[in-house]
């Protein structure tokens, strides 16, 4: 199936969603979420919180210890953005062990542990965007890296809960430029796998937990060029990733059948779900074809109709060095009914964490 073949979806009769927000948190990046618990980190420092009617109170998780000058550089809020420090993701286990990677490394912490210890060295570039972890708690991470050979790019695995690290599968020179996401689909137990960037590099693969079946879903053009995708019931939603064209939000149904949603304002690289409710965000980076200065959130209640929901204009600093505009939505399972989005290099609001009570009438 090619991306060209996406059509309008059908209007339906759609819920207004709404944002309220309930708590503001300085210097946090929300990273993932198990069930009604939310994990974030402050530079190196991981922790969590439950949502619930009594209040947000944060818990210290465990701690990283990185190079010495790591934590000189986190300690400035610049320097933290240029050396793109602290957590990057993390993935929560049933088991309760998490896997996370920080610049150069992919940690692991067990359970009953207070500090991360590193399981993988990064060759390759310094950290992949996504952490998998599918049933049984069998991990996933692709390799994100410049690769302006085109050499072969690998997936790793892991089938000991992050202690250990294999290739589990390995796209050829010359196929793709690197992996963007891997993402676990608990309704079809299968990982969708995106890649990019050009030409038939573009890809968003549907392959079985073992790898014995990966198949090309889409491909071979900018529209399938995609970061974020957000498994629900009835279909997964993704969102296009490219600074050459328009972006859009995609509905692809379990049947196959692609349907185009929404135009975004700009390029799109993170996605979740919330209840019913499906976000994706924008970021601001160089683009002809892209160039709101606005990173934006926008949303939908139940697929239907989607809005514009929240907008935070790119602050002074340049981008190349200081980060494009972007918010981050954290992975995993989210039952608490609240949005969490946290923004860098935006005004008023870098390097925050803000959650918002989703509500749909």
């Amino acid at each position: 199936m090619a991306a060209e073949r996406a059509s309008a979806m059908p209007p339906v009769q759609a819920k207004e969603l709404t944002l309220t927000r309930v708590a503001t948190f300085p210097r946090m990046r929300a990273l993932a979420w198990c069930d009604e618990v939310l994990y974030a980190s402050r530079g190196y420092t991981l922790m969590r919180a439950r949502m619930g009617a009594g209040g947000i109170d944060w818990q210290l998780v465990a701690l990283y210890h990185p190079a010495w000058w790591r934590n000189l550089s986190s300690s400035s809020r610049l320097t933290f953005r240029l050396f793109r420090d602290g957590f990057h993701t993390l993935a929560v286990l049933s088991s309760g062990d998490l896997v996370a990677a920080v610049p150069g490394v992919i940690l692991t912490l067990v359970v009953g542990e207070a500090e991360f210890r590193v399981t993988h060295k990064v060759a390759r570039g310094t950290r992949p965007l996504h952490i998998a972890v599918t049933q049984g708690d069998h991990v996933f991470w692709g390799e994100y890296f410049d690769n302006p050979q085109r050499d072969q790019v690998h997936i790793y695995a892991s089938s000991d809960r992050g202690a250990t690290w294999n290739v589990a599968y390995t796209f050829p020179k010359g196929a793709i430029r690197h992996v963007h996401n891997i993402v676990y689909d608990r309704w079809e137990d299968c990982l969708w796998i995106l890649t990019g960037d050009n030409g038939p590099e573009c890809r968003i693969l549907r392959v079985s937990c073992d790898f014995r079946s990966v198949d090309v879903v889409l491909s071979g053009n900018q529209q399938a060029r995609a970061v974020a995708l957000v498994p629900a019931p009835d279909a997964v939603y993704f969102s296009s990733d490219t600074p050459s064209e328009v972006n859009h939000v995609y509905r692809l149904d379990r049947r196959g059948n692609l349907a185009q949603l929404a135009e975004l304002s700009s390029s799109s690289i993170y996605g979740c779900r919330v209840g019913e409710a499906v976000f994706f965000s924008t970021m601001v980076e160089p683009s002809r074809t892209n160039a709101s200065r606005e990173v934006c959130v926008y949303g939908t209640a139940d697929g239907g109709r989607w809005q514009r929901q929240l907008a935070y204009r790119k602050d002074a600093w340049p981008m190349g060095l200081f980060q494009y505009g972007n918010a981050f939505l954290p992975d995993g399972r989210n039952t608490s009914g609240l949005l969490a989005v946290s923004t860098v290099a935006v005004e008023d609001a870098d390097l925050e964490t803000s959650l918002w009570r989703v509500s749909a009438t």
